[in-house]
């Protein structure tokens, strides 16, 4: 299977699957998931979505397991929406990546701050 195709269908499913977040649940937890990123295995049978949201801690895992719980679902829609031979298993997994950014961030403020101190002090 070609990275192309790999990454055509990939793109296609990212797409498709949040608008059926968005648009089509009647779950009001999934209208909080921003989908980050599809990764799909080169025979297209297994696709791993990785889910952002602003909810923190136990609402997280809460949206996490509203998101597993309608794979049955989002499977079904994204059968009559694409044109594969197979629906691919999907498997959702949250993205942490922008808790490690705004982190990272608050870090390097509070250093700019820190550092900014002693040049006021010294005036």
């Amino acid at each position: 299977m070609s990275k192309r195709r790999q990454k055509r269908v990939s793109e296609t499913i990212h797409h498709e699957l949040s608008d059926l977040l968005l648009r089509r649940s009647r779950d009001p937890r999934l209208h909080l998931v921003t989908i980050t990123d599809v990764d799909i295995s080169p025979d297209l049978r297994y696709a791993r979505i990785y889910l952002s949201t602003r909810a923190k801690g136990e609402e997280q895992e809460l949206i996490l397991q509203a998101v597993r719980n309608a794979t049955g679902y989002l499977r079904t829609e994204l059968a009559s929406r694409l044109s594969l031979r197979f629906v691919p298993e999907l498997a959702f997994y949250l993205d942490e990546s922008f808790d490690r950014y705004d982190r990272i961030e608050s870090l390097l403020t509070e250093i700019k701050t820190e550092l900014s101190a002693p040049e006021q002090s010294a005036e």
